[in-house]
């Protein structure tokens, strides 16, 4: 392996010896593997304090949710630490999270009688029952008809129970990814001109859009990120050189804004996938992009970085995403440089982050001329603490199919759940011989489809493709006029626009994909 190995492996003991420093405000973020401290870290420094308790105040939003008066009397004490504003600030970042189809003004309402409810029932001499009695009438004010609140899908079965039942029911209520972050930055003088106009309603703005677009990076990027990036609009916007400021802070800051919009992106997938079907999804990606590595090789790669999504996606530790991805890149490199050219270069990379964002978009490599793989049909498949035989099946179909991931995944999951039935059957060498032509005849049928749909997509510009798209409609379709294909055209290159990647969305495209597969000509 190159020198950046090497890189990557100094950060990672970087990282161990340094995770108590100003690694906590994760503002001051790692530049060429080491550490430095930004003109944005300095400020952020100084509110170190303020962030660490915004981070252990999380347990008290969950609570007010819940209605739990148990811990009650530890979280009053942390928000007398933190603050009415910064406590604010961390509710408008977890409920924008929480309700990204919420919009501002909902997410503002509730963030205000949060705040009312927190600072009435942690006042000294307040009401024993205050807690209990306010949590229970925000519940009950969600469930009216006129309700300021944001409205998740499943509002309405939480509100059928009562008390403490119907609070734990919205308490986990949860909306699927937003797999289409939407957020544009304004420009700099867009920036600073709202900024100067009202710096608290910028700030709760800003915290809202980022938020609903990549709430599914874990609430300590968010948090961190958004302080950080508030405190350079702060600096800049009064800087007598905003310019040359908001490139500098922009510069220094870009390897964290790079850890919070891809740990958004991994944890997206991990959010739609689950944990089991997520580890194949990496399995599939893996084996596609080096199809001439072996199971032995990728497979602990799979489930390594399953186990880190597992892990740090849903903790409020300040530092998980950035000691586990460096510690990850580490792997990828000692397992794959040698195996692919393409890896070897990502390798060199300065920064363990750049390392782990060129081998997250590479691209499918050609597939190798391998001999066609037969379905498993041995008892090894049955074995339910043993999932080699799948592996080894899902390796082998994917590093010879030019197919996207996503495509894969929706066709393994019912052939893989049909092997299952069989070995819940009396005879399951049987009946896997009796269905396995079937399968096999869907698969077949399913994959070509899907090539047909992708096809040209990932070997050309978009440009090129559209226009090899529209010579084949034009021939498959002869008689039909120049708006039915121009409408053929657009549906069809947006669909391979979204779909025809090697890490698209799957909650989109699961849906989308069986539209276009009944359009297939």
């Amino acid at each position: 392996m190159g020198g950046g190995g090497n890189g990557v492996r100094e950060y990672e003991s970087t990282v161990r010896n340094l995770s108590k420093r100003k690694l906590v405000t994760l503002g001051c973020y790692f530049v060429r593997g080491h550490l430095q401290e930004t003109g944005c870290c300095r400020t952020a420094g100084k509110k170190m304090k303020g962030i660490l308790v915004l981070l252990l105040a999380v347990a008290f939003v969950h609570a007010l949710e819940r209605g739990r008066d148990y811990e009650k009397d530890k979280v009053c004490k942390e928000l007398a630490n933190l603050g009415k504003d910064d406590f604010a600030s961390l509710s408008m970042v977890l409920y924008s999270r929480k309700f990204p189809s919420g919009t501002f003004e909902q997410i503002s309402h509730l963030v205000k009688e949060v705040v009312s409810l927190t600072e009435t029932c942690c006042a000294e001499g307040a009401d024993p029952d205050c807690y209990d009695r306010r949590t229970s009438a925000l519940s009950a004010r969600s469930c009216e008809k006129d309700s300021p609140f944001p409205v998740h899908p499943g509002t309405a079965e939480c509100c059928t129970r009562e008390g403490l039942e119907q609070k734990l029911c919205m308490a986990t209520l949860r909306h699927q990814p937003q797999e289409f972050p939407t957020y544009v930055e304004p420009t700099n003088d867009e920036i600073c001109e709202a900024f100067r106009k009202d710096p608290k309603d910028f700030a709760e703005q800003f915290m809202y859009e980022y938020s609903i677009n990549y709430g599914q990076a874990p609430l300590s990027l968010l948090v961190g990120y958004t302080k950080s990036y508030l405190s350079m609009v702060g600096s800049c916007c009064t800087s007598p050189s905003p310019t040359v400021c908001f490139l500098k802070e922009r510069l220094q800051m870009k390897h964290l804004s790079l850890l919070t919009t891809m740990s958004n992106r991994v944890c997206s997938q991990y959010a739609a996938y689950g944990k089991e079907k997520s580890r194949l999804s990496h399995l599939i990606k893996l084996a596609q992009k080096v199809p001439t590595a072996e199971l032995e090789d990728v497979l602990p790669l799979a489930e390594e970085i399953n186990t880190v999504l597992s892990k740090c996606c849903e903790s409020t530790s300040e530092d998980c995403m950035a000691k586990e991805l460096p510690e990850y890149t580490v792997k990828i490199c000692d397992n794959l440089s040698t195996k692919d050219s393409k890896f070897k270069d990502c390798c060199l990379e300065k920064t363990p982050m750049d390392v782990f964002v060129c081998t997250y978009f590479m691209p499918a490599a050609p597939t190798p001329e391998l001999p066609a793989i037969e379905l498993p049909t041995n008892s090894d498949v049955c074995d339910k603490g043993n999932t080699k035989a799948i592996d080894q099946y899902t390796f082998e179909l994917s590093r010879r199919t030019h197919l996207p991931e996503v495509f894969l995944s929706k066709i393994l999951e019912p052939t893989l759940k049909s092997l299952a039935e069989c070995c819940d059957s009396g005879d399951a060498t049987s009946c896997m011989n009796a269905q396995g032509p079937q399968l096999k005849k869907e698969l077949s049928s399913f994959i070509e489809k899907g090539q047909k749909l992708c096809a040209d997509y990932s070997e050309n510009t978009f440009t090129e493709y559209k226009k090899k798209l529209a010579e084949q409609l034009k021939a498959q379709l002869p008689d039909a006029s120049s708006v039915e294909l121009q409408g053929l055209i657009d549906k069809r290159s947006d669909f391979a626009s979204k779909c025809c990647s090697i890490n698209s969305p799957p909650l989109y495209c699961d849906s989308e994909i069986d539209v276009e597969m009944k359009n297939i000509l």
